[in-house]
């Protein structure tokens, strides 16, 4: 009997969706958008996010997760079953196998309402997997090994750090600081320092192309445009990445202090390990530009950056999925 399995990456800001054989097949931001008048559901994915910050009053989009978690159930079970149709296409026999990566700081509540959500989506069994381990498994670190691996997953609503050896994680820390926040920062800077109100898509494009951790030598500018706070009226600015990193230091400082501290809870036998292969960044916020350089400057172990970074915990889904034996022990809860 043929059980179509699929892989899940329920992100803050974006889903990843992989079919085993057929690598990663859905791509879109984890927006809904639902009308204010009767509650309906209009868009879901790219359409909806099309409509965040430009919907008349009778439309609302919403992110139904927030800090990686469930904050919108009936949002996120009608996101789930959108992308699961999706997936298998109109017409199939069987209900899927689901395998849903969740953050490492997830309560039993939460996980809980993940697994429910994705049974009434319209999965045959769910799965649920720490996002640090899965990032492992899909950055190709052999977490099965008596020896000590660190990753770092940054994405849109956490950032997760954790030690892992012999399947498990022996350290671990998840702050609710992500991309998102990030964003938040860059808005919040150039309101106060320019007086000019930019929108939540404007200030992600400009993390995404100038945005650095590390002050740079060879500045890089971008022209934003926003609304003058004093007249109302719009107004176009030139913003370098000095600003950018500026914005962001509250953020990258709390980064640092979970890193810090999975680093010092790690036993010494692990440490070792960590020193000499050094860290692992994945997750769509690690391409900030010298983010690796700035975690190594400051902890002094390595920092390296997966290949594809944002696809490693999808990857890792689907391949925890091909082979659940073997991954048995790292998964969380069934259903």
């Amino acid at each position: 009997m043929f059980i179509p399995k699929i892989g899940i990456d329920l992100g803050t800001t974006t889903v990843l969706v992989y079919a085993p054989k057929r690598g990663i097949i859905i791509n879109e931001p984890s927006v809904v958008a639902v009308s204010a008048i009767d509650k309906k559901i209009l868009a879901v994915g790219t359409e909806a996010r099309d409509m965040l910050g430009r919907t008349p009053d009778t439309i609302v989009a919403y992110r139904p997760l927030k800090d990686g978690v469930i904050a919108n159930y009936r949002m996120t079970e009608a996101m789930l079953r959108y992308f699961i149709n999706k997936a298998l296409g109109g017409a199939r026999l069987f209900r899927p196998e689901v395998m849903v990566a969740v953050p490492g700081g997830i309560t039993s509540t939460e996980r809980r309402a993940v697994v429910d959500a994705t049974i009434r989506a319209g999965a045959r069994a769910a799965y649920v997997i720490k996002e640090p381990i899965v990032a492992a498994i899909g950055a190709d670190i052999p977490i099965g090994s008596p020896s000590g691996h660190m990753i770092i997953d940054l994405g849109g609503g956490t950032m997760e750090a954790a030690v892992i050896s012999l399947g498990g994680i022996v350290s671990s820390a998840s702050v609710r600081i992500g991309g998102n926040k990030l964003d938040a920062a860059i808005q919040e800077f150039i309101r106060r320092k320019y007086g000019l109100a930019i929108g939540e898509r404007t200030a992600e494009d400009v993390k995404i192309n100038i945005g650095s951790a590390m002050y740079v030598d060879d500045k890089l500018t971008m022209e934003v445009k926003g609304r003058d706070m004093v007249t109302g009226l719009p107004r176009l600015i030139t913003v370098t990445s000095d600003d950018v990193t500026e914005a962001i230091q509250h953020e990258l400082t709390g980064m640092i202090a979970a890193l810090k501290e999975v680093l010092n809870n790690t036993p010494p036998e692990l440490s070792a390990d960590v020193m000499e292969k050094g860290m692992i960044l994945s997750g769509g916020t690690a391409q900030l530009r010298n983010l690796a350089g700035l975690f190594s400057q400051a902890t002094g172990v390595p920092a390296y950056v997966a290949d594809e970074p944002w696809t490693c915990v999808v990857r890792g889904t689907g391949i925890a999925l091909e082979n659940l034996a073997s991954y048995k022990r790292s998964i969380l809860a069934t259903k």
